[in-house]
Formats: structure tokens, C-alpha cells, sequence
């Protein structure tokens, strides 16, 4: 009788499997330069990064605490290897000390080419250098800061308030961060493009290019927190699923502002278009193509909403959580002349407010995580090295929870620990690196908006604040999800009510 015995490579490939799963029952175990989640031959920690897929941001920030140099290695299938920081040495390493080895990167731009394309927040090397000089110039310019204070005040006083009142009177629960993000998108869109896109009443359903705008920004979110990179890819390849729903959310977005460009150059051709300050129109006077128009103008809109209305998000939530400093923020606002509460130079004078929306965005920051890939090895101040290729993340989040950066009380809401000294009289704020705070990046790609965004908010919250009190329904234990910006999971559900007179005094 003849023996039959299985094919050479059925037999090596099945040692193969045999050998992976025998691995598989040992936990790896981590070498004293490596901090991480367990990692496996071959799928590398793609089983614990499933299973806390739902809670990254809590168990980052676990894995980092533990680490002693805030610093974990994490190996995944399909990925480069990412490397997450929550050290202020390593990152301003990375974002300005050796700022060149660190671009955002093709893995990162393939993630958002689709929907910023060309955009300034998406691109690297000279392009990006043209992109920050002109943005520069334009958002240190005294005439844009003047726009925007007057676009505010007219959105708040024209839309928002009149809502908020409407909403108090027949004391109808509504969703703040809703309401907060057509708001801000409204904003912005007059800067950017010179129109208003947006109905602040709740009943009204949003337009179709705020519907769209929404769409692209959470798929495209989602393709960076997918637990396999491939899946997303053959998905767009094949045209299916939620990369079919995002090529159709971009291409309402993108042919939209293009129809705005083009009517603009239309108007400016027939001279219809004085005395518009809006960025449309200095791009379109400074001769550059209708993409590179397109491109930019989207990214700061993406960024101008959804940043600064989940930072307001917050803020209103842990104000419901603190009545007693939400009371120092509007005594503060009732020191500040009436007429002037709303000027640029009277929104300098709120430091108490101003230490609240940092307390709160080192808590909740609007852009939980941000990541470069290195060009070239590299070894960061911790000792961490870092091969060419590999995605290398800081992790504001993180950070706002680590006890080495802000000791025993880290997870408190204390707005006291902005200033020099806690004195009632004459507070002089405190400054912190930002390397330590980059909730507005940091190095040669800060944030141009930085200025722009805190005016927007004091501007909002000294508004609201005057008139009326946020009663929080719910949530009490919200959940923060890291999409391109920290939303809050099902909304801010809340009730307007008026403001007791004796505090309008």
C-alpha cells in the first residue's frame, strides 16, 4: 500500500499556521525600549486595537501613563509603524526643532487628499510654504480682524440670539452643539466665501452643502482610525460602501464653492463686487487658480466650524458642571462696558474667560491627535528611534491627563491654573509652552487662527451668557469622539432660559 503524503509547500504552509497560532498564545513581551499594547507576529496589536477601537483616546492615554517617557510604540497590520507621544520634549522636537524630518506625509494626505485635496492643512514642501505665506499676510491684517468682528456681531446679533430667544420663550430642549456648529459655519463661510449657508432654527433642516460638508469630515476621519488602512482603500477602488458616499458628499462641496469662485470673478469682472473684505475675494485679486482657490478655501472652512464649535461645545458643558465659575465669567463680562463688551480690544480684557476656554480645550481639545511621518531615522529626545516611514503621532488628549505635565488634579476643571497668581484683583496669566498646550499646534505650522478663534468665542460666549443660562439635560457623562475634530457623541441637549436681572447689572 502507498503512503500519500501532502505537497512540500501544503506542508510548510500549514508548519506556518501551526507556528503563527502557537505565537499567538503568548502575550509579546515588551523589551525595556518598547511601551506599547501587546503585539503579535504578523497582525502586530491589531487585536487589542480592535477591541478598544470604540475607546482610543482612554486607552492611548492608559498605555501612555504607564510609559516612562509618555511615549508607546504601536504596531499595526496594514500601517507604518506609529509612534504616540505625550511629551512636550519629543514634541517640539517634532514640530520644531527638527520640523523638516516631520511632514504630514503621503499615508496622512491620501487619508484627506480626497476631500482638502491641495489645501494648506494637507500639503508639505513648497506648497505648503506658498500656501502659509498668502494665508499669513491675510490673517495678521487689521482689516480681516475688523471683518470678523463685524461678521460676528451681525451673525450673533441677526440669528443666533434671535434663536436662542425664540427657544427660551416656548422652553424647547435643543442641541448646543448643533446650534453652535451652524453658527460657526455660517461664520466662516462669510469670511471665507462672503455668503451665509446655514438656518440657525433647529426645525430647519440643514442645506445640502452643510449635509455634505458633514458627511466628508467623518468618513474621511474614520479612514485614520480604521483598524485595517486596506479596507478603505479597496472600498474607494471599488466604489462602494462609505467611500462611495464621500466621493459624492466631496463632489457637493467642491462644485459648490467652485460655483461661488465662479460668480465671484463674474461680479469682480463687472465691478459689482466693492468693499467685500471676504477671503474669496482677496484670493481671486491675487490671480490664482480656481483649484488652489477651491482647496484652500475648504480646508479653512473645515477648520474655522468645526473647531471652534467643539471647543464652545465643551466649555458650555463643563460651565453646566462649575455654576460657580460660569458666575466669575459672566461677573467678569458685566465689568466690561456695554457698548465696548464686544470690541476687539474688550475681549483682550477677559482673562478669567479666556483661562476657561483653555482649561477646557486641555481637557476636550478640538483636534484630539495630530500625526507627521518621518523622512529620514531619527531619535527623539527620549530616546525613542524612529525609522524613515513611520507615522509619528502627539497626542493633545493625552496630554491634558498626564500627572508629570499637570500634576494630582490633571482631571479636574480648574481655570485658577492659568494664572501667576490666583489673586482676584489683577490676574496675570500664566505662559505655557506650547509645546506642552498644542491644541493649536506649535512650531513653523501653528495655527494662523489661533487669534481669530478665541475672539470668535469670547465673542459667542460673552453674547450668550449675557442674556441667558444653559441648563444642561444631558449627557451628564458625555463621550468625546475623535472625528477630524473632539465631538460630543449625540449633541448637548440643553434649555435657554433668561438671565436673572440682577446679573444684567
Amino acid at each position: 500500500m502507498l503512503l500519500h503524503f501532502p505537497h512540500p509547500l501544503l506542508l510548510i504552509l500549514s508548519f506556518f499556521i501551526l507556528f503563527c497560532i502557537a505565537l499567538l498564545q503568548l502575550r509579546h513581551r515588551n523589551s525595556p525600549t518598547h511601551h506599547g499594547p501587546p503585539t503579535y507576529p504578523l497582525i502586530g496589536c491589531l487585536i487589542s486595537f480592535y477591541a478598544n477601537r470604540n475607546r482610543l483616546l482612554h486607552w492611548y492615554t492608559h498605555l501612555l501613563s504607564h510609559s516612562p517617557t509618555n511615549t508607546i510604540h504601536v504596531h499595526r497590520l496594514g500601517a507604518p509603524r506609529t509612534i504616540i507621544t505625550a511629551n512636550p520634549h519629543n514634541v517640539e522636537y517634532i514640530l520644531k526643532t527638527n520640523f523638516l524630518n516631520f511632514p504630514k506625509g503621503k499615508p496622512f494626505t491620501d487619508i484627506l487628499g480626497d476631500f482638502l485635496g491641495h489645501g494648506i492643512f494637507n500639503v508639505d514642501g513648497d506648497l505648503w510654504r506658498t500656501q502659509r505665506k498668502l494665508a499669513a499676510h491675510e490673517f495678521t491684517g487689521r482689516s480681516l480682524r475688523t471683518f470678523v468682528i463685524h461678521t460676528l456681531e451681525e451673525e450673533a446679533r441677526e440669528r443666533l440670539l434671535p434663536v436662542m430667544e425664540a427657544l427660551c420663550v416656548k422652553e424647547q430642549a435643543v442641541d448646543l452643539q448643533e446650534l453652535l456648529a451652524r453658527f460657526s459655519f455660517n461664520v466662516i463661510c462669510k469670511i471665507t466665501l462672503g455668503v451665509q449657508v446655514c438656518c440657525l432654527d433647529p426645525s430647519v433642516p440643514v442645506s445640502p452643502l452643510v449635509k455634505a460638508f458633514d458627511v466628508a469630515s467623518e468618513i474621511s476621519a474614520r479612514r485614520g482610525a480604521a483598524p485595517l488602512f486596506v479596507i478603505w482603500k479597496v472600498k474607494r477602488w471599488v466604489g462602494i460602501g462609505s467611500e462611495r458616499r464621500l466621493k459624492e458628499a466631496v463632489g457637493k462641496v467642491r462644485s459648490h464653492v467652485m460655483e461661488l469662485i465662479r460668480e465671484r470673478k463674474k461680479m469682480m469682472m463687472r465691478k459689482m463686487n466693492e468693499g467685500r473684505e471676504d477671503l474669496l475675494s482677496r484670493l481671486i485679486c491675487r490671480g490664482y487658480e480656481e483649484d488652489m482657490i477651491r482647496d484652500m478655501l475648504i480646508s479653512f472652512m473645515m477648520a474655522g466650524r468645526d473647531t471652534t464649535s467643539a471647543a464652545m461645545t465643551w466649555f458650555f458643558w463643563l460651565l453646566s458642571q462649575h455654576p460657580e465659575v460660569e458666575e466669575q465669567v459672566v461677573e467678569e463680562t458685566q465689568q466690561v462696558n456695554v457698548e465696548e463688551a464686544l470690541e476687539y480690544e474688550s475681549l483682550e480684557k477677559l482673562k478669567f474667560l479666556k483661562a476657561c476656554l483653555c482649561e477646557s480645550m486641555r481637557l476636550y481639545p478640538p483636534v484630539a491627535w495630530d500625526s507627521k511621518h518621518a523622512i529620514v531615522d531619527d531619535l527623539l529626545p527620549d530616546g525613542t528611534v524612529v525609522k524613515a516611514g513611520d507615522r509619528v503621532t502627539y497626542f493633545p488628549y493625552g496630554m491634558g491627563r498626564m500627572e508629570a505635565l499637570w500634576g494630582e488634579n490633571r482631571l479636574e476643571f480648574r481655570p485658577d491654573r492659568w494664572f501667576v497668581e490666583r489673586d482676584s484683583v489683577e490676574r496675570t496669566m500664566t505662559k505655557v509652552s506650547p509645546f506642552k498646550f498644542p491644541i493649536f499646534h506649535a512650531g513653523p505650522r501653528v495655527c494662523l487662527g489661533k487669534e481669530m478663534a478665541f475672539i470668535q468665542m469670547k465673542h459667542v460666549v460673552v453674547s450668550i451668557l449675557r442674556r441667558f443660562r444653559i441648563q444642561r439635560i444631558r449627557p451628564d457623562k458625555p463621550l468625546l469622539v475623535p472625528l477630524l475634530t473632539a465631538q460630543m457623541a449625540g449633541g448637548l441637549s440643553v434649555l435657554i432660559c433668561k438671565r436673572e436681572k440682577e446679573a444684567d447689572r
